[in-house]
């Protein structure tokens, strides 16, 4: 029963954000939202999310996991029920945003919890459980998603979407205090307040004015913020180097960075990250509000992807030990495949057949071969006292690098569907669907520089992906 509530938490963070993507188009006509609007709506809560991730694991460790496991719980159903109810599309983006921020604070105490609870054979069964969610998570919100709005339950449209997290979050606060151990908190680890009072304003400036820039014509005032969060990204990084040389709790350390593997592992991160992100939600805008899809058809469009991305996410480490080494680069390659079947498949503003389908079987795989081994080769040479800081770096930029992508890619397929014209619009709708793809497949295919980079030294180090469960906040980002 601890299991089941703890896995039920990562079920309900996961399934939301899927969920989302689905609902999107459907939320777009409800609220009159613009395009950066839903940029936001989408991009929001992972903002939130990753600049929290750090700061919410840190919490578990001062005041208790389950405590703050529990507050968690009960801020992210609360804001739920918020975005449920919300009139509008800037409501609705403030609830996302205090959603991630919730999500932040209850996602790390589950593993902490399986970690300190279960030992031996129930660990790795209890981790094979949670491994399982994460894979079954997608699925189902993709699923979930059409389903429900397509349903229209109670002519609510997209709202009821949001009030599936609600019955789970009632029985997640009415069973944790009975059915969770107390822990005591163990202090181990300190707040970087004023850290994370320069990273967050930092990350702010500079999305928003690039989500909504495009759509006001680039005034003067988005040039001046996006300056401003550069200055303000620069203070951050030598406050942090500051930090740590008094010997202080930083953050983010940054000298996790010196480690062979680290800097080149995180830039295929980036890489990966922007590719998926930006191609989850450009693809789901144009089933939907390009190709007239129903919300249910969009969801099932994505199922062998989801299915293959989690088969080949949970398998990998079976394939031949000298094989694991090349599963990144290889992984990025075909997810680079993948983007050009795609970008072929819906040039002429049809449905893309079989080909898409191909593709999109193709990304899940390329996905699934390179975000678990990547994420545990770039700490391959990071000295275990500083796992944890190298981790939490990379969770943190596995987010950000989602949210670039829901912005860069974003903008170009909205400027280049803002061309479109009533004569032409099947063509043009494709025409910026094609486009959007191939840059995402130039991106996707630069990714595979640094991933052979970071396989020359897996190689060398001669430790090809350890069979090793992942470390909690690269586990965590893996989802």
């Amino acid at each position: 029963m601890m299991l089941i509530l703890l896995l039920l938490g990562q079920f309900m963070g996961l399934v939301d954000v899927f969920i989302v993507n689905v609902a999107m188009p459907s939320i777009g006509t409800q609220l009159h939202a613009s395009g950066a609007s839903l940029q936001l709506v989408v991009g929001g809560y992972t903002v939130a999310y990753a600049m929290l991730l750090i700061t919410g694991a840190r919490l578990g460790d001062i005041y208790g996991r389950r405590r703050m496991y529990l507050l968690g719980v009960f801020v992210f159903t609360l804001m739920s029920v918020g975005c449920a109810f919300a009139p509008n599309a800037v409501t609705l983006v403030v609830f996302r945003f205090a959603q991630g921020a919730s999500a932040a604070v209850m996602v790390p105490q589950i593993m902490s919890v399986i970690q300190m609870q279960f030992t031996g054979k129930a660990r790795a069964q209890a981790l094979s459980a949670y491994g399982a969610v994460l894979s079954t998570g997608a699925v189902a919100g993709l699923v979930l998603g059409g389903v429900i709005v397509h349903a229209d339950l109670f002519g609510a449209g997209w709202r009821p979407a949001f009030m599936v997290n609600v019955p789970i979050g009632l029985l997640l606060m009415v069973l944790v205090p009975r059915l969770l151990p107390k822990d005591a908190p163990s202090g181990r680890r300190r707040l970087d307040l004023l850290g994370l009072a320069l990273a967050a304003p930092a990350v702010f400036l500079m999305v928003l004015p690039a989500v909504l820039g495009r759509e006001l014509g680039w005034p003067a005032w988005t040039y001046v913020c996006i300056a401003a969060g550069v200055v303000l990204a620069v203070l951050f990084v030598r406050l942090e180097r500051t930090i740590v040389v008094r010997g202080g709790d930083p953050l983010l350390n940054l000298d996790v960075l010196r480690a062979s593997g680290m800097a080149v592992g995180m830039i295929t991160v980036v890489c990966v990250q922007l590719t998926y992100g930006g191609f989850l939600f450009v693809f789901t805008l144009h089933l939907q509000a390009g190709l007239g899809e129903s919300a249910l058809r969009a969801g099932l469009t994505y199922i062998p992807m989801s299915v293959t991305f989690g088969l080949a996410g949970f398998y990998w480490r079976k394939l031949p030990e000298r094989l694991h080494s090349v599963l990144a680069p290889s992984g990025l390659a075909l997810s680079a495949l993948s983007y050009g079947l795609i970008a072929v498949a819906m040039h002429d503003g049809s449905g893309g057949g079989s080909l898409m389908w191909v593709g999109t079987l193709l990304n899940g795989l390329g996905m699934g071969l390179s975000v678990s081994p990547l994420l545990t080769q770039s700490l391959v040479n990071v000295p275990m006292d500083k796992a944890v800081d190298a981790s939490g770096l990379l969770t943190t930029i596995v987010q950000l690098g989602q949210v670039a992508g829901i912005t860069v890619f974003g903008a170009v397929y909205l400027t280049l569907v803002g061309h479109v014209s009533s004569g032409t619009r099947d063509h043009v709708l494709g025409s910026a669907m094609t486009t959007t793809a191939l840059w995402i497949l130039v991106v996707a295919a630069l990714g595979v520089i640094p991933g052979a980079a970071l396989s020359r030294i897996v190689l060398r180090a001669g430790r090809p992906a350890r069979p090793q469960p992942t470390p909690l906040a690269a586990r965590t980002a893996s989802d």
